[in-house]
């Protein structure tokens, strides 16, 4: 095996020098770091250690030592503290692992085989150490440098990726990441521009003082949070997600609506995905009275992704516009179970006239709201006037 290895070896100082370029040419935040003179040197000591480290344990199929990792590690806490960023970290993990096997491949002879066969069987432990060491230390240094709320942030960022590193950093802020979740998604209704970074930053900040979980507000207008659940009882998470809702939308002074998904720790964007759907067809309101599951909207999911069930819809909607409060009297009716006592009260209203105005439904839709078919559609309906 000695043609692979001692070429591979020959080739340590240009190969460092060109995964240096190609870090520069490749990945923004390598190139402004990079344009430092002292930084670039510090980049080329580095690249030229792994190279010359990663062939001589290679050649001898020994695992990278400690001293290996701990420099690894270092070097990570040090990008970490200069701010490099999640996406950037991963990129260059993924430039020099393609870097290395293009460099084994180039070494090859047409008498290296066995060799190169060995080499990469090799390169998937060791790299995998490496990677872990380098993330371990980017944390660290990310730890250091990053308030509370943008940590937590990072941490749900890293969750939805499914990154593994992403218990390294829980672990560092003593937050429980359980493998069983309910993934909740926040949706703030209103118009633009909505709260900016700043502001979502100091609500997160405060709702985290109350809900100690990953959460995450990326956009104006959605908050998306990591509830810890178990596999037969997730109603209680369910519960803390409408209180997240509720607080999000007593902060923001807007209505929201909450939609929540079942999932586990490695499949969180999945769970994400979905929540995400059902928050978007559920009713907003000022104050939140539920946190929707795919049960509880599976005929909305439905019609918003059938256009002409949609368009349907609307026509049913634009008939409850023509009558007084038939929209909220509706919605009433069928929070209650279509009690008509309760719905009354609840609308501080006579029966009589609840009576009235479900009759007036009936005479504009060709629908009786207590029929199966007029629940299956008024509430359809109603929930997507409502949703906005």
């Amino acid at each position: 095996m000695g043609g692979l290895f001692s070429l591979w070896r020959q080739r340590v100082a240009d190969n460092a020098r060109r995964a240096v370029d190609a870090y520069q040419e490749e990945l923004l935040e390598y190139r402004n770091l990079a344009a430092m003179p002292r930084v670039r040197s510090e980049m080329l000591d580095f690249a030229v250690f792994l190279r010359q480290r990663t062939v001589d344990l290679a050649a001898d199929s020994a695992p990278f030592h400690v001293q290996d990792l701990d420099l690894m590690a270092a070097m990570g806490r040090q990008r970490g503290e200069k701010g490099l960023t999640l996406t950037a970290q991963r990129q260059v993990l993924l430039v020099h692992t393609r870097l290395t096997l293009r460099e084994v491949y180039e070494a090859a002879g047409p008498n290296d085989i066995a060799a190169t066969m060995h080499t990469l069987a090799w390169l998937a432990p060791a790299g995998l150490a490496a990677q872990g060491a380098y993330t371990r230390g980017w944390i660290e240094g990310q730890r250091r440098t990053l308030a509370t709320v943008a940590q937590v942030r990072l941490l749900t960022v890293m969750l939805l990726a499914g990154d593994d590193s992403a218990t390294d950093l829980a672990r560092g802020l003593h937050m429980p990441v359980p493998d069983h979740v309910v993934a909740t998604v926040v949706r703030v209704a209103g118009g633009s521009p909505g709260p900016d970074q700043a502001a979502r930053d100091e609500f997160a900040g405060a709702l985290l003082k109350t809900h100690w979980m990953p959460l995450s507000w990326p956009e104006p207008h959605e908050v998306v949070a990591m509830i810890p659940s178990s596999p037969g009882g997730r109603q209680p998470a369910v519960e803390r997600g409408l209180a997240l809702a509720r607080d999000v939308a007593s902060m923001t002074g807007r209505p929201c609506a909450a939609g929540t998904a079942p999932g586990r720790v490695r499949a969180f964007g999945d769970a994400v995905a979905l929540a995400r759907q059902v928050s978007e067809v559920a009713p907003v309101r000022a104050v939140p009275r539920h946190a929707y599951t795919v049960t509880d909207v599976f005929a909305e999911l439905g019609a918003a992704r059938l256009a002409e069930v949609g368009q349907w819809l609307q026509v049913v909607a634009a008939q409850l516009d023509a009558g007084p409060d038939l929209v909220a009297t509706l919605d009433a009716y069928y929070q209650h179970d279509m009690n008509r006592l309760d719905t009354a009260a609840a609308l501080c209203i006579h029966p009589r006239t609840l009576d009235y105005r479900l009759t007036r439904v009936r005479d504009l839709t060709g629908l009786e709201p207590g029929s199966t078919r007029g629940v299956r559609v008024l509430s359809t309906a109603v929930a997507r006037i409502l949703a906005g």
